[in-house]
């Protein structure tokens, strides 16, 4: 019995090594692309994974190693992803940052909802991309896609919802610094501010150390908490799909996916110190690896015309989330700062 589930497990290691060896050297093309270039990684990998999308055609060696990659690997990523946050950070931010990042992450991703609803798409996309723009981004784009039942329309929605946040995170990073100065916010109050609208991790940490490293230190701290709403994102995610059918197909996912546990595990024992530091940074940039290949696998599994068939509306609707967000955390600042 034991040799034959190691001849399985060699087997299936052989199968997906073609296809999780191209997304890996894909990720490896778009990292260094970023750290040369100053992009998002996850645009880069995104743009050459769909380049390399002939890759996932049907009868393809590599199609069983990128479809593992942009779901195992993808949920092990966001697992991991809890390597970066303790609830010390948390604490030590006050109340106020927490509350406006609560209130923002709730009113943003109701407020998607609704829009969407209104502009005749389906509710789900509003909260995939309300989500993504609320809490952190691409990689909240793939974690709250992993807790959506499968649909046809799922990972062009979660594509283009990568593509969305990830290039207005890259304005935001240049324009927010300067709307923070504009309107005349303390270094404390323009870190709460920068990381609790920009979108993705390496864009805050970009615009507050821009300005100074007593912002750049309030920043990243609130775009931490953010991160931290993944987890009832995702169980909300899940409660809502197991309720609305009629817009779903495929089988009720759990009420809380494995990942989502696994996030709130690594947490918790990261919140405790034991773990070196050396161990939690090498799993975050892990964590950071696996996302990127994910990506990519999901770019290899879209072609470009699928994006440019989804038409202004979404691109309207995700502008406007953007907006909001923005509006909205500088009115609780002004109220609750």
């Amino acid at each position: 019995m034991t040799a034959l589930a190691i001849s399985a497990g060699s087997g299936r290691a052989r199968a997906l090594f073609p296809g999780v060896l191209a997304c890996a050297v894909v990720a490896a093309a778009a990292s260094f692309l970023a750290e040369h270039y100053g992009a998002p990684v996850m645009l880069f990998a995104l743009l050459l994974g769909m380049a390399m999308n002939f890759l996932s055609g049907e009868g393809s060696a590599c199609t069983p190693g990128i479809e593992f990659t942009a779901r195992t690997l993808l949920r092990l990523g966001v697992a991991l992803l809890g390597l970066r946050i303790t609830v010390g950070q948390i604490a030590a931010l006050g109340w106020e940052p927490v509350a406006i990042i609560v209130i923002s992450v709730v009113l943003t991703i109701a407020v998607s909802m609704a829009a969407a609803r209104a502009m005749g798409f389906n509710t789900l996309f509003g909260l995939l991309s309300g989500g993504a723009t609320a809490i952190c981004g691409a990689s909240a784009a793939l974690a709250l896609a992993a807790a959506l039942p499968a649909h046809p329309l799922k990972e062009r929605a979660t594509l283009f919802t990568v593509v969305g946040v990830s290039a207005l995170s890259t304005l935001a990073m240049i324009f927010y610094p300067m709307l923070a100065q504009a309107i005349g916010l303390d270094a404390r109050a323009a870190g709460v501010f920068l990381g609790a609208t920009i979108h993705d991790v390496a864009q805050v940490v970009g615009a507050g150390y821009s300005m100074s490293k007593d912002t750049g230190d309030v920043a990243t701290f609130v775009k931490l908490m953010r991160v931290a709403m993944l987890v009832p994102a995702v169980v909300f995610a899940v409660l809502i799909t197991r309720t609305h059918k009629g817009e779903s197909e495929g089988p009720r996912p759990p009420l809380l996916p494995g990942f989502a546990v696994g996030f709130a595990v690594l947490v918790a024992i990261n919140s405790s110190g034991w773990l070196p530091k050396p161990l939690t940074q090498a799993g975050s940039e892990f964590s950071r690896w696996c996302l990127v290949a994910a990506i990519a696998a999901i770019g290899m599994k879209t072609q470009l015309k699928d994006l440019a068939a989804v038409g202004i509306k979404p691109v309207l609707l995700m502008i406007g989330e953007t907006l909001f967000l923005v509006a909205l955390a500088i009115a609780l600042l002004h109220w609750l700062g």
